[in-house]
């Protein structure tokens, strides 16, 4: 890397330059030196800007930020931040020689500041990995010059290690000397990358228990708790409703309740339960005709021989919107679902009324 310049005696008396990398969670309210690149900064320490080197721990899809206080003592002038090293990959707010640059008006102060952020999918990149010798690396160095416009010489000069490392919270459960240990962070990042994914699954194992937010793959073993057979031909919209609600269908199989739950499960139409039966979405009219009777017949104005139809009854579905019933559903699909709740020996008529 490239010696630490001097900065002229007369030109520092003027302008007044810092960098500083923040405290963003104010965790510690101590310094500490890095002087080596295996040495970890706990997050939220501040660095005293007299060390000879800094470092930052950055995890995937995280934002941290240094930055260059100038107090310019003179006339306005231009200040360009220049980054050297490895870290310029991660740098995302630089120019394409590297640099920031900003114009500073006479004896005003302004601060430069530089961003890094990882990819949130950097340990499962293959891109980042070193062609050469095949390691992924973890460890990058970069310096940070602060220039004035006219003077080759930096004025101010700062050599930092980026280190990438994984979230790790179990980290925070051992005690703040092995916090220090970066063999130990990464050792205990491999026990939480293995452990978490099923704590987090217990977190909400509920929702693997109820079939409208269950995962796709999972409808089949809820349906088996049921006894519900699966059908291809219905969405998988239809089948999580009818799957939530197969206790209730098998409490009323063979009932007009029955039969109109199964439609508005299925449809989707309202039950309107506090409505007249001629003035419900879902309207079924029973007939209540006895047939032909031996035995015992009179004979009116207008005799017939037979007489209706003994236990049969009439579906109407009376949707408001045209497409309020799902439009891949054909007749075949809703006379399956009345063949399933109706009793066995009754006949039936079904009409879809045209919404108005």
């Amino acid at each position: 890397m490239t010696q630490t310049p001097s900065t002229p005696s007369s030109l520092s008396k003027i302008i007044q330059a810092t960098i500083q990398i923040p405290d963003e969670r104010d965790l510690y309210n101590k310094t500490s030196q890095i002087t080596h690149p295996e040495q970890r900064l706990l997050p939220g320490q501040n660095l005293d800007i007299s060390d000879s080197s800094k470092a930052i721990l950055l995890s995937p899809g995280e934002r941290r930020q240094i930055w260059a206080s100038i107090e310019n003592g003179s006339e306005s002038a231009e200040y360009h931040v220049e980054i050297a090293g490895d870290v310029c990959k991660w740098c995302i707010n630089l120019d394409e020689n590297r640099r920031i640059t900003q114009t500073i008006g006479a004896h005003n102060t302004s601060r430069i500041n530089i961003n890094f952020q990882i990819p949130i999918d950097f340990f499962e990149n293959p891109d980042v990995i070193n062609k050469k010798n095949q390691n992924l690396q973890l460890n990058y160095e970069g310096e940070i010059f602060v220039y004035v416009q006219g003077r080759s010489e930096p004025i101010r000069y700062q050599h930092f290690y980026i280190f990438v490392r994984p979230k790790n919270s179990y980290l925070n459960l051992l005690p703040e000397i092995y916090q220090r240990s970066d063999f130990i962070n990464r050792l205990i990042s491999i026990f939480e990358q293995s452990f978490e994914p099923s704590v987090q699954t217990f977190d909400s194992l509920w929702a693997y228990l109820d079939p409208l937010t269950a995962p796709s793959s999972f409808l089949p073993f809820l349906a088996k708790w049921v006894a519900w057979e699966l059908n291809d031909r219905w969405d998988e919209k239809q089948q999580r409703r009818l799957i939530r609600n197969a206790v209730e269908l098998y409490r009323w199989r063979g009932s007009k309740r029955g039969l109109r739950l199964y439609l508005h499960v299925f449809t989707g139409l309202p039950l309107d339960e506090d409505l007249p039966e001629g003035q419900k979405h879902i309207n079924i009219e029973e007939s209540f005709q006895t047939g032909l009777v031996l035995g015992k017949a009179s004979f009116s104005k207008n005799p017939k021989l037979g007489g209706g139809k003994p236990f049969h009854f009439k579906v109407t579905l009376r949707p408001d919107e045209t497409n309020q019933i799902n439009e891949a559903l054909t007749q075949e699909d809703i006379k399956e679902v009345i063949e399933i709740a109706k009793p066995a020996f009754c006949t039936y008529d079904l009409i879809i009324s045209q919404p108005i």
